[in-house]
């Protein structure tokens, strides 16, 4: 029953910014809140996530030092600020957030899902 909408997807040049938004229909009591992204042809790959109770925050290597993952608990919103990005961003952006327990990591761990945002990055 709990649906996830996502926004701020869009174009930017390389080393541009963007912010993406993630709200939830209502409280998800879930461990994690978490991006992903999947390009035409690719396996969805794990970008960030961030405990709920905690707000302890966890990144791929390939976005580290240059995404941010956070949230706001009150209005039961994710963000994810992408900054100096590049082409190999280009994706579909995913939120997603988990029940209690699983691997934030692993997409199979959630069960809550947006409709994906699109992010394309021109050199």
């Amino acid at each position: 029953q709990v649906q996830l909408v996502e926004s701020g997807g869009g174009l930017v040049q390389t080393g541009g910014s963007l912010r993406l938004s993630c709200t939830a229909s209502e409280r998800t009591f879930s461990s994690y809140m978490g991006w992903f992204r999947q390009a035409p042809g690719k396996e969805r790959e794990f970008v960030a996530a961030i405990s709920w109770g905690g707000g302890s925050t966890n990144y791929a290597d390939s976005v580290k030092g240059r995404f941010t993952i956070s949230r706001d608990n009150a209005k039961n919103t994710g963000y994810l600020q992408m900054n100096s990005l590049k082409p190999e961003d280009t994706a579909v952006y995913y939120c997603a957030a988990t029940k209690r327990g699983g691997t934030y990591s692993k997409a199979s761990s959630y069960d809550y899902w947006g409709q994906g945002t699109q992010v394309t990055v021109s050199s």
